[in-house]
């Protein structure tokens, strides 16, 4: 796939004028080069993609970046840009301007001067933003992971537990199902723990009756997924069931209106609309959702700011909620494929208002 990558980013560069690329942001550097070190910078020109990493990484860039050469280096790229440039012909580099620390933007800039430097953004990004069938499918096994750590979800949670157990069991459980790793460190928040979008998972035992919100996912070769479900243990309340309707009903109505061409604010404000109408537009603090791929959160966004249309093949997540202070929140997730009509719904685990006491 890389030789591929590197093609598109060649035509994308000459739709910029860019003669030459300097690639230094870490997933960028991986899906161009295939690289996944954590040291090193791509040099991209017409026809030249080198890979300069340093001796750690030298055996491991020539196995993973097979479609770059690789360069071994001691220390900054500032002393070797003159030459790399001359020898490509290139009088400006584009650079990462999101992503390069103002101290080697100076380092480079003593070298080449200013002017030879051209910043960018979004450039490999937009290009992350539209997964191949290979990515998807990998998305697809991080997806059932999740899924499946869920279901496990549903026979393991009693009463009493920590919010911090739980967490390790969703891990562990992940882990030892097909996961390399979790996407990121796992949400566990019961009741009004739960008024908290991002909360951390703490040592508050969860009881029966109170809104408890799961946000999970697992990685797999480099792709994530990314799940949130909100239920009551044992019994809810006409309050949880009311919020919680309202939130299925938004995501639902997003859902069936995303398709390509569809801007991401537009989206969002489908949701929006309709928990608005319910009287809780301001506990809607957050966007509809965003892209997943190699991170987490990545483009395309969809929230009421995000003007970039949705094409096919584009991933993202559809995750409305409504956050109560004192109270307690629900936020229901899923992921979506857009498709040539529509979309694919990703996520298969159940949205349970109720998880039985077992």
């Amino acid at each position: 796939m890389t030789s591929e990558r590197i093609a598109l980013l060649r035509q994308k560069m000459a739709e910029q004028n860019l003669p030459a690329l300097l690639v230094t942001q870490t997933l960028n550097r991986r899906y161009v080069s295939g690289f996944s070190g954590s040291a090193g910078i791509l040099f991209i020109t017409e026809d030249k993609a080198l890979l300069l990493t340093d001796f750690r990484y030298v055996e491991r860039a020539a196995e993973e970046a097979p479609d770059c050469e690789i360069m071994e280096v001691d220390g900054s790229l500032a002393p070797m840009l003159p030459d790399l440039m001359s020898e490509a012909g290139a009088d400006k580099v584009g650079f990462e301007s999101a992503y390069v620390p103002y101290a080697e933007y100076k380092a480079w800039r003593g070298k080449i001067g200013a002017s030879a430097l051209s910043p960018v953004l979004g450039l490999v990004e937009g290009l992350r933003s539209v997964k191949s069938q290979e990515e998807a499918a990998l998305i697809r096994q991080a997806v059932r992971i999740s899924d499946g750590a869920y279901g496990h979800l549903k026979e393991y949670l009693r009463p009493g537990m920590t919010e911090k157990q739980v967490a390790w069991e969703l891990e562990v459980w992940m882990r030892t199902h097909g996961a390399d790793d979790i996407a990121f460190d796992i949400i566990v928040a019961s009741g009004p723990n739960g008024a908290r979008p991002h909360a951390l998972a703490s040592d508050r035992e969860i009881g029966e009756g109170e809104p408890i919100t799961v946000d999970m996912g697992a990685a797999v070769r480099g792709y994530n997924s990314d799940l949130t479900r909100t239920f009551c243990l044992g019994h809810a309340d006409d309050q949880f069931c009311k919020v919680f309707d309202i939130t299925l009903r938004a995501q639902e109505a997003a859902e069936r209106f995303i398709k390509p061409g569809v801007a991401g604010k537009d989206a969002d404000a489908v949701a929006r609309d309709i928990i608005k109408a319910a009287g809780h537009g301001e506990q809607f603090g957050h966007g509809l959702g965003h892209g997943v791929g190699m991170a987490v959160h990545e483009s395309p966004g969809m929230g009421p700011k995000a003007v970039a249309a949705l094409a096919p093949g584009n991933i993202v997540t559809v995750e409305p909620g409504i956050y109560i202070a004192g109270w307690g929140g629900v936020r229901i997730e899923d992921m979506v494929l857009v498709t040539e009509s529509g979309v694919e719904v990703l996520t298969q685990a159940a949205k349970d208002r109720v998880i039985p006491v077992k």
